[in-house]
């Protein structure tokens, strides 16, 4: 679970209740069902409007990788590379296929299998770039929808102020009730900015962030599997693969060799 993203969420909208609580000693003042359905249901449609409903299904499946993801351990996949580059190196490629069942990371367990089936590098290397560009739009489609989501949202927050005003104008013959009224038609303001900026827009962040990590993850996998069914030397095909890593994760990697040579 990343944490991160709820207490993101927490802290912003505590942010946003806690001071209209303090200006009016009640954040109920906010809350306008009209707003809302304006803001709401004008988003939604402009975004149905943009996009198919299929594409707008898989976005919204896909939030929750916001909250709820589990990161590959990337310096467990190296040493599985590695050491799969020293038994392909030592036995042959074929002798991969007795390891393929035991690989846990679906991505390296069909690379690997594609690696003995074709002996082609590449062959293996337009397959598995073309499954990874193909699934790098699907994932830049997703993020492209939420953004939309930001986009509109305070066009139409725009539209209830607005459509409030209107309201307003129209009984001007009741001066007291001016402000009041003024004060609701900008609710829908507030509705379309905040949703915007405080949750449509950084999903959208989140995804492309989650999305750029799965695909450097198998872009790694990919020039490792090319590397084995080159014949390269295992620790050539290593330091390939820690540069896809981070500083810190190196580190990680070489205190780890470094305690089991102990």
């Amino acid at each position: 679970m990343d944490i991160t993203s709820i207490i993101g969420i927490i802290i912003g909208f505590s942010a946003i209740l806690g001071a209209q609580a303090i200006e009016s000693n009640s954040f109920l003042t906010i809350i306008q069902p009209s707003a809302a359905l304006v803001v709401i249901g004008g988003t939604v449609g402009a975004v149905c409007l943009n996009f198919s409903l299929p594409a707008i299904i898989a976005a919204l499946k896909s939030v929750k990788k916001v909250f709820i993801y589990d990161r590959e351990d990337i310096l467990k996949i190296v040493t599985q590379l590695v050491e799969v580059s020293r038994l392909a190196r030592q036995d042959g490629i074929l002798a991969l296929q007795n390891v393929v069942p035991e690989i846990e990371n679906n991505f390296l367990r069909r690379g690997v299998q594609l690696a003995v089936d074709t002996n082609n590098p590449q062959l293996l290397h337009d397959i598995l770039t073309t499954e990874v560009s193909l699934e790098e739009e699907h994932g830049v489609l997703s993020s492209r929808i939420f953004e939309a989501f930001g986009g509109f949202a305070p066009t139409f927050g725009i539209v209830g102020a607005v459509l409030g005003l209107i309201q307003v104008m129209g009984n001007l013959q009741d001066p007291s009730q001016l402000g009041s009224g003024i004060a609701t038609a900008f609710v829908a303001t507030l509705y379309g900015v905040g949703l915007a900026n405080l949750i449509f827009l950084p999903i959208a962040g989140k995804l492309k962030m989650r999305l750029r990590e799965e695909i450097i993850l198998k872009e790694m996998i990919i020039q490792g599997l090319i590397s084995i069914q080159l014949g390269e030397n295992p620790a050539i095909i290593e330091e390939k693969l820690l540069t896809f890593l981070s500083f810190s994760l190196k580190q990680d990697h070489f205190l780890n060799e470094a305690s089991e040579s102990i």
